[in-house]
């Protein structure tokens, strides 16, 4: 290559990496000559050179969740628009999965990890150095977090039942086992309700619970249990779930019982009868967490702040 081009290896070199001065009558001799030679740059050698991979691991716990799916899709989507790769690593059913993609970044056979699993044990992230993101979890004081306003979510979600005068909700909340932020939207919208003197009654789902059998299956033992119930307050898949059950026990929404999503992916938009949600700005919390790893990695500052605030999805279920 640089024979044919008339320059130095070096030269050759400065201009596929893009580093370093080149003059243009030199930078297109280096091109002339790649082009005439059909030559293409082997991608691992220039990642070597520049001690980059260009790739940034995801950790999610689920591609077939609704919530973690459109994550993931945009997570890849804004990757992409920055040249980065995604590799992608489900946790639901893979044991050995999470520690392979930390010792992988520690081996730098990728640039940083967007984390944003169930797992009970994150000590393996204890003392990283290299780029690592959570989304919307706590994994330690170390490492920051992109995530919804999920109290302002809570302010909002209160706010429609007690417009609606419900006085007894009852919230499906995700297992509690686990640190996330998200529990602050349950969290404040019980504490709005109750000040105002509606009854909060909480029915916890089991840990990685991502199976529609578990939503249906929780949504007749809420029913089964609070035979009053006037508000229900969950993720789309649980409020879904309770859908049908009101529907076959002859319970009319939303005139009887009012029902509340938190996420507002597609699914809340399926049906005859879409839900009511307050919805996540998932693409935009995609964005903005693969524009802080990226900045990560090129040890650059982002001073965008780290949360993004939800918004009302209209529906036909409040």
């Amino acid at each position: 290559m640089a024979k044919a081009a008339g320059v130095a290896a070096s030269t050759v070199s400065l201009v596929m990496n893009k580093k370093g001065y080149v003059s243009d009558a030199t930078r297109k001799k280096v091109e002339a000559a790649m082009e005439k030679l059909n030559y293409i740059p082997s991608e691992v050698a220039r990642n070597l050179a520049l001690n980059r991979t260009n790739t940034i691991g995801v950790i999610m716990p689920s591609v077939s969740h609704p919530f973690f799916g459109e994550v993931i899709e945009e997570i890849e989507t804004a990757l992409y628009n920055y040249n980065y790769k995604m590799m992608l690593c489900c946790t639901q059913h893979k044991r050995n999965g999470e520690p392979t993609f930390v010792d992988m970044l520690k081996r730098r056979t990728m640039d940083g990890i967007i984390m944003g699993a169930h797992s009970i044990d994150v000590s393996l992230y204890a003392n990283l150095t290299q780029p690592v993101i959570a989304f919307d979890r706590y994994i330690n004081d170390q490492i920051p977090i992109v995530h919804c306003d999920h109290s302002l979510g809570g302010k909002m979600a209160a706010e429609v039942f007690l417009q609606h005068g419900c006085q007894h909700v009852v919230e499906i909340v995700g297992y509690q086992g686990i640190r996330t932020p998200a529990h602050e939207f349950h969290a404040t919208a019980a504490e709005q309700l109750r000040n105002s003197g509606v009854r909060v009654d909480v029915a916890e789902l089991p840990w990685n619970a991502f199976n529609y059998q578990i939503y249906s299956a929780v949504a007749q033992k809420l029913f089964a249990q609070y035979s009053h119930v006037d508000g229900i307050l969950g993720a789309d898949l649980s409020i879904a779930a309770c859908m049908h059950v009101a529907a076959a026990t002859g319970i009319r929404v939303p005139e009887e019982l009012k029902l509340l999503a938190y996420d507002g992916t597609a699914v809340t938009r399926m049906g005859s009868q879409p839900i009511t949600a307050v919805r996540q700005p998932i693409a935009e919390l995609a964005e903005l967490a693969v524009s802080k790893i990226v900045k990560m990695v090129n040890g650059e500052q982002d001073n965008r702040p780290w949360t993004i605030a939800p918004k009302m999805l209209p529906g036909a279920t409040v």
